[in-house]
């Protein structure tokens, strides 16, 4: 099967050659000497319209956590509800434009963490830095250009040049490494800016080809094949006849718990209860593009006030568009190609079971092991490597499975859970073996759900989801007419610039944070110079990293990741929102604020670990909410606390902000108005996917 043609190649090649350098060609007039060298390299110097703003915010959000996290979650049984992430992002953009924007701009400050230093103190600044850096770098970045590698050289199998075969993801990670970091460390955030306009208008009109093509590809597919995908009883006469959109609506709109094209959960849901969207979700929603330095270096490097609010509302309308792109085309890979995600999910299990447990491996059914084809050959490479490796893992893993692997491998998940008994020594539910489905996946998952420090567990997942995207690219667009080749290189600069402005904020944080604290005569020159350094320090290690975490192994550490944002996030928010909003707050609340909210979130998540059958009941309870609830009750803990000292110890006189004389304060009207129609669109589409 051809994956991609010559004029694919050459269409990518060219565009992505075109627009990095434009970006380079409109930062020629950065300087990094004299007295503005590092607002010119770090901020753009200050000088970004509002349409620079608002693509450049676009284009640094949308990467692989939306073309392949996201549109996996719709694919698997969240559906709509994940836009949720998208649409309650325009009302938090319309309120970072009028609540934080105004005074961050107002101080002329080139860092989040640098407001904390002057309403509070230099620890919250560099506690804040710290935990930035450490979040950038060792997380996102190396993640960010694994996942992005994946998707591209998955589309460009069998395209060899040479000694180069683009289809091999090391190769990938390092050439979308070094493209970012090369236009990052010549032309700092003009650069990022000027790709970013043509990188965030790429990815909305490909993202669009995709939705047009997975519809039409709906409406003639055959009946019979969809309706085994619907997630309500439907039959193929139902839908026989149907245009694309009554066929999608009817297949997704009802079953499950709330079905597919609903966006509101049940309280019990893990990811997204209806909990989460009252006060959860804001929390992570106000961290991310009001606190996030990444996202928000965009606005400070806004020309004026006006500027940066009606960029920062712009992106807040396109934030509506995104779910129509990115989330319902992986509704509908589900629907249309099922078949393949089932095979890309034997490959996974395949890896992981060949590596973890080769002998249980060898004692499964053809059915669990890749097909003989072209795109499984570096599958096949990776499960020969495993089998003939002697070498044991560090800890005997176990295996859970849902109903729907149970009852696709029914003879397999019965010797998987077998092996899970033996393995623990403890006897398994002979009825459950013998029923099969969802009783064997109930006894099985009640067998692992606490294994002991010698066990480590892995999902064996039925679907793998999160090649929702992929597969519709490589399914979908023709080959040979350079369509899928602008599509490609359209996802190409959506990863490109989220890991350039990645780079690029934590080169300034590192920088300004940091090493001009440690380096106080330094001139704009040298701190210029080291930014550069920290951007080629940031992206060697990122590239080093990512290859290997195609390995298993990094799943649950970055599921853990994720919930990281916990530690930090609401304590962060609290003290902002009372550094911005309540003047006679003391300068010590931001280290409270910062100190406090770890540990109360450690304790509300890991209590039943540490305390065992001694934990309390609301401990208990609290530490199987879904992780935005237990963010909630620390922001709301927090807040109380940060309160009550307020009115036990209030300032005299409220603490006086550096002014930026050179900046333009004054607020858009015209901007006001438009947020207002944001946020009026916003509720109608709750409405209309209640």
């Amino acid at each position: 099967m051809e994956y991609i043609s010559a004029i694919d190649i050459v269409v990518f090649i060219v565009l992505a050659i075109f627009v990095i350098g434009l970006g380079l060609i409109a930062s020629r007039g950065e300087k990094t000497h004299g007295e503005k060298g590092a607002q010119d390299y770090f901020l753009a110097g200050r000088g970004l319209t509002w349409w620079l703003v608002g693509f450049s915010l676009i284009a640094a959000n949308i990467s692989t956590e939306q073309f392949v996290g996201m549109s996996g979650k719709a694919a698997a049984w969240l559906g709509m509800a994940i836009a949720s992430y998208e649409w309650m992002a325009a009302i938090t953009l319309v309120l970072v434009a009028f609540v934080f924007l105004p005074t961050f701009l107002k101080s002329g400050i080139y860092t989040i963490p640098e407001f904390l230093e002057y309403r509070y103190n230099t620890f919250a600044r560099t506690v804040m830095a710290i935990a930035t850096l450490i979040i950038l770098v060792g997380v996102p970045t190396a993640s960010v250009i694994f996942s992005g590698a994946k998707v591209i050289t998955g589309n460009f199998q069998g395209a060899v040049l040479g000694p180069l075969d683009f289809g091999n993801i090391t190769l990938g990670c390092w050439i979308i490494g070094s493209v970012a970091a090369v236009y990052v460390f010549t032309g700092g955030l003009k650069a990022c800016a000027w790709t970013d306009l043509l990188w965030g208008s790429g990815l909305i009109i490909g993202g669009t080809i995709i939705a047009y093509y997975a519809f039409h590809a709906l409406a003639g597919a055959s009946p019979e094949a969809l309706v085994a995908t619907a997630t309500h009883n439907v039959s193929p006469e139902d839908i026989r006849g149907s245009g694309a959109w009554s066929r999608f609506m009817q297949l997704n709109s009802g079953g499950l718990p709330e079905g597919k094209l609903h966006m509101v959960r049940g309280a019990e849901d893990k990811e997204l209860p209806w909990t989460a969207l009252v006060v959860g979700l804001w929390i992570p929603n106000f961290f991310y593009w009001g606190l996030n330095q990444y996202i928000t270096q965009r606005t400070l490097g806004s020309r004026s006030l006006r500027e940066g609010q009606k960029g920062v509302v712009f992106a807040a309308f396109l934030k509506l568009i995104i779910p129509f792109v990115v989330v319902m085309p992986g509704i509908l890979a589900f629907n249309l190609y099922s078949g393949d995600l089932k095979d890309d999910a034997v490959n996974r299990n395949a890896t992981v079971l060949s590596d973890y447990s080769p002998e249980l491996y060898a004692s499964l059914s053809d059915s669990m092991k890749p097909a003989n084809e072209p795109r499984n050959k570096q599958i096949i490479e990776v499960i020969e490597k495993n089998l003939a490796d002697t070498t044991a893992a560090d800890k005997t893993y176990l295996y859970k499975f849902e109903q729907d692997f149970a009852e696709q491998h029914p003879e397999d998940a019965a010797r998987i859970a077998t092996y899970n008994a033996k393995q623990l020594g403890a006897e398994l539910d002979a009825a459950a073996l013998s029923a099969g489905g969802q009783d064997l996946a109930d006894a099985n998952e009640k067998l692992i759900k606490d294994p002991g420090e010698r066990f480590a567990t892995e999902t064996l997942p039925a679907y793998d989801h999160d090649n929702a995207f992929p597969t519709l690219i490589r399914k979908l667009l023709p080959v040979g007419i350079g369509l899928k080749g602008f599509v490609l290189v359209a996802i190409f600069g959506a990863v490109v610039s989220s890991l350039a402005s990645m780079l690029n904020s934590a080169s300034t944080i590192a920088t300004m944070d940091i090493y001009r604290k440690l380096r106080k005569d330094a001139s704009q020159y040298e701190l210029v110079t080291a930014g550069r350094v920290f951007v080629v320090i940031f992206v060697l290690i990122a590239m080093i990293i990512a290859p290997f975490l195609g390995h298993p192994a990094f799943g649950g550490i970055f599921t853990f990741i994720q919930e990281f944002q916990g530690f930090i996030s609401p304590g962060i928010l609290a003290i902002f929102l009372f550094g911005l909003l309540v003047h006679r707050a003391p300068r010590y609340v931001g280290t409270v604020g910062l100190l406090l909210n770890p540990v109360l979130y450690a304790l509300f998540k890991f209590s039943p670990a540490i305390l065992g059958s001694a934990n309390p009941g609301f401990l208990a309870t609290v530490a199987k909410w879904s992780f935005l609830d237990r963010m909630a009750l620390c922001f709301g803990i927090v807040v109380a606390t940060l309160t009550a000292l307020t009115v036990i110890s209030p300032l005299k006189k409220p603490v006086e902000l550096p002014v930026n004389p050179e900046m333009d304060i004054t607020p858009s009207k015209g901007a006001m108005a438009f947020g207002g129609v944001v946020c009026a669109l916003t509720v109608v589409l709750y409405i209309m996917f209640w």
